[in-house]
């Protein structure tokens, strides 16, 4: 067993040691005077090791920002893997003062930064694997009791998204319908949450049709999975929080087939549901004093001849007709019964739905944030601040009633798909829109860009993200 390594951290071009680490202040003189470490300056993510000591950069004073913090985990989680060190205690709060950032919120965002930074898919690693070996099991600590509060707080919420993240990048001759509802009740057992299935047969006899169409093509039939966290005290008793996520295991885009390699990536079609999965994951470990349920309706969209196709027209949920003219635009109408589902079995007071839904989200907004529709102010505004406290940034788009009538069709209520791709994000959203009764705050949240990246860059390594599980943990939080 090693010797714990004692992360310290120091502002860039600093000329003196601080006295708060005088305890170490050989081994700080030595960093920022560059003896023997001439590339080291201090800047934000830098590190050194000197003895049993890493020494971290800060930055520039009064520059120091929360997603930094995350990064700074990151870059010390893998300085510490490389030295093969397997004990830590971060102090980082002897230099940053709590005028900064309070030492809880300094400890959980390191910890999150560090757990997520550390994650990679190593389950299908086989013998002809050249990749590096799996990070072992790494103790972390501090010398101040509310940096190790924040520092638990950070790990849970750092294992929910990847927890998303191992689901989303399990491949589809593996994660099917039923295995996913296999994987919810084993998630659901672990951290107390309540776990019930509506099969395939029941969708049929309650008229969830929008589910069953999407995916009867499939031999691996379609369920609707539902999660409960009510605990006994609540912050405010007569408030129900719902989630929806989109959960395709597969698509194929159906009989309207996505080609030149459009099918390529399409297992984390199913990132929605696995955010929605992983924050609950995090709100029952948290023990969230919220009721909070969520609704993961699960599909596989496949060819076969029991597929549904182009011109069939759907009674859904809740009456509404829908004629289909996209087969590859199914997300939405797995999302619209579980929407309607949730309005009139468990009448939420609010209710949120993510999806990567639409490859217009892409266009307008890139990978840079995901998309956002919200008529209710209030919770709205309990969104963009979840999305300011967690970095999972948001952007509102707008939905007229323009947007509606443009998802009206010739010989059903609606089409699932406008003729012409014109607004194609705000489709998706102005057609769940005919399925969420308007008494009941609702936001859809697109984050086909975000759930997901093809490169290894800052916290994440290629593959899923596990976007969402911490924007709606902190919004269930603020309930």
């Amino acid at each position: 067993m090693r010797s714990k390594t004692r992360v310290l951290g120091v502002w860039q071009d600093s000329k003196r040691v601080p006295t708060s680490l005088s305890q170490w202040n050989d081994a700080c003189l030595e960093a920022i005077s560059g003896h023997n470490f001439t590339n080291f300056t201090g800047k934000c993510g830098e590190n050194v090791r000197i003895g049993s000591v890493l020494i971290v950069g800060l930055g520039k004073k009064g520059t120091l920002k929360r997603d930094d913090l995350r990064g700074l985990g990151g870059s010390i989680v893998r300085a510490l893997g490389r030295r093969a060190l397997n004990s830590a205690s971060i102090d980082l709060h002897l230099t940053i003062p709590q005028g900064v950032v309070g030492r809880k919120e300094l400890g959980q965002l390191v910890a999150e930064g560090m757990t997520i930074a550390a994650w990679r898919v190593d389950e299908f690693d086989g013998t002809a694997s050249k990749r590096e070996s799996k990070l072992g099991t790494l103790s972390v600590t501090s010398k101040s009791p509310d940096v190790v509060a924040g520092l638990t707080r950070g790990v849970i919420l750092g294992n929910a998204v990847n927890d998303a993240r191992r689901i989303a990048a399990t491949p589809p001759n593996i994660c099917n319908p039923p295995w996913m509802a296999k994987e919810s009740k084993k998630i659901a057992k672990k951290c107390g949450l309540k776990c019930s299935i509506i099969s395939y047969i029941q969708a049929e006899k309650l008229g969830l049709n929008g589910l069953v169409n999407v995916g009867k093509g499939s031999k691996e039939k379609p369920c609707m999975i539902i999660l409960e966290h009510n605990p006994r005290k609540k912050k405010n008793p007569n408030e129900h929080l719902c989630f929806v996520g989109k959960t395709i295991t597969y698509d194929t885009g159906g009989y309207s087939l996505k080609i030149s390699n459009g099918m390529k990536g399409m297992k984390y079609d199913k990132n929605g549901g696995m955010g929605v999965l992983g924050a609950m994951e995090a709100i029952a470990n948290l023990s969230v004093p919220a009721r909070v349920t969520a609704i993961l309706p699960c599909a596989e969209n496949m060819v076969s001849s029991n597929a549904y196709r182009p011109d069939d027209i759907i009674k859904m949920f809740n009456g509404v007709t829908v004629e289909v003219t996209n087969t590859d635009a199914e997300g939405r109408l797995v999302l619209a019964d579980g929407l309607a589902w949730a309005c009139k079995k468990i009448k939420p007071t609010s209710i949120i739905d993510m999806a990567t839904l639409t490859g217009g989200v892409v266009v307008a907004l890139g990978s840079f944030c995901a998309g956002l529709w919200c008529k209710d102010a209030k919770l709205k505004k309990q969104i963009e601040k979840a999305a300011k406290e967690t970095g999972e940034r948001i952007w509102e788009l707008p939905l007229w009633e323009e947007h509606r009538d443009y998802m009206r069709a010739k010989h059903a209520d609606l089409h699932n798909s406008a003729p012409a791709r014109g607004a194609h994000p705000i489709q998706g959203a102005a057609f769940l829109s005919f399925f969420v009764d308007e008494n009941i705050p609702w936001a859809h949240i697109d984050i086909a860009g975000v759930s997901s990246v093809e490169r290894d860059g800052g916290l994440y390594c290629a593959g899923p993200t596990g976007w969402g599980v911490r924007l709606l943990t902190e919004l269930a939080e603020s309930q």
